[in-house]
This record gives structure tokens, sequence and C-alpha cells, in this order.
């Protein structure tokens, strides 16, 4: 009988100790659900970004490395005629400073917000690969955004007029050429 009662004691005792167990791995678990869930909140909130005004010089157009730098993506106007004008997207990724034309056609959309490696419209949430401006998803991924050329010169981006009007010409039109 003694023996009986010591070999429960000891599986109650196991099963104690199996339920802290259980216990210890739901809160672990959930501690990951969690941490995975706020993880994720990046993505589902872009950077939006920050108009600046750029420097129009005849046929030069420059904007400070340092504005991208500072605010993750910038959107800046290019007067084109009598009160219009050329929206364009600057945005460091991977070390790499990216130009590409602001336009959103279908959805007429002059806004990107980023979000890691993607680029999301403002007004129709369609996403492009920040990398290539190609389309992923949504409505309007036929359009993809067309990068700029530039060089780098004390501390500016310098852009060519031309280049500018080729990019944004070529993202108003679907597909790229």
């Amino acid at each position: 009988m003694n023996l009986l009662i010591k070999n429960l004691s000891k599986t109650m005792k196991g099963t104690q100790q199996m339920s802290k167990i259980v216990v210890i791995g739901i809160i672990l678990l959930g501690v990951i659900l969690v941490a995975v869930a706020c993880g994720g909140q990046e993505s589902k909130n872009p950077v939006k970004a920050t108009w600046i005004k750029a420097q129009v010089v005849g046929d030069s157009v420059s904007i400070p490395v340092a504005e991208v730098n500072n605010n993750t993506i910038v959107h800046f106007g290019v007067p084109v005629a009598a009160g219009s004008e050329m929206t364009f997207m600057g945005y460091n990724l991977d070390g790499k400073l990216n130009v590409r034309a602001n336009v959103c056609p279908p959805c007429r959309s002059i806004g990107f917000s980023l979000s890691k490696e993607t680029l999301v419209c403002d007004s129709c949430r369609t996403t492009f690969q920040a990398k290539t401006g190609d389309g992923i998803s949504g409505a309007c991924v036929a359009y993809p955004k067309a990068a700029v050329s530039y060089e780098i010169s004390d501390g500016r981006v310098l852009m060519k007029r031309n280049d500018l009007v080729t990019a944004y010409q070529n993202t108003i039109e679907p597909g790229l050429p």
C-alpha cells in the first residue's frame, strides 16, 4: 500500500510539472504571436512622403540629398506649363537613392508611401517594388514607376528635365518601354 501511495504521489507531481510546462508553453506562444503581429505593423503603416521643393534652373532640377536621407521618402514637383507640374519621389533603399515618377494614372493619385521595399499608392493602395518600380498587386499594377537618371554633386541630386519628362511619360503609359 505504501508503494502505491508513493507511485500515486510521483504521478501527481509529474502531472503538476507537466501542467506547468504546458502553461509556460502557451504563454511563450502568446508572446511570440504578439511579437510577430507587432513586427508586421511597419508594412501596415507605410512611411508617408514629405513634400519638398525642387530647385529648377533652366533644364536642371535638383533636390538636397539630406532631405531624402532625413525623410525616408520625399515628393517634389517640376513645373511643365502654367499651373501644372509633373511629380516625382525620391527615397533610399538598401543604400541606393532612387528617383521615380510619382503618379498613378488610373486612380489619378500623385502620392506614394514607402513600406520596407514596397511603394504603396496613397489613393488606391496598389503596391510596387521599390527597387524596380514594377507593379506587385492592385488596380494600377500596369503602370510601373519609371526611374529617373541622376547624378549626385555637392550634396544635391541633379536631374535633367528631359530625363524627368521621359520617366513621367513612361509611367503614365501602361508598362515600361
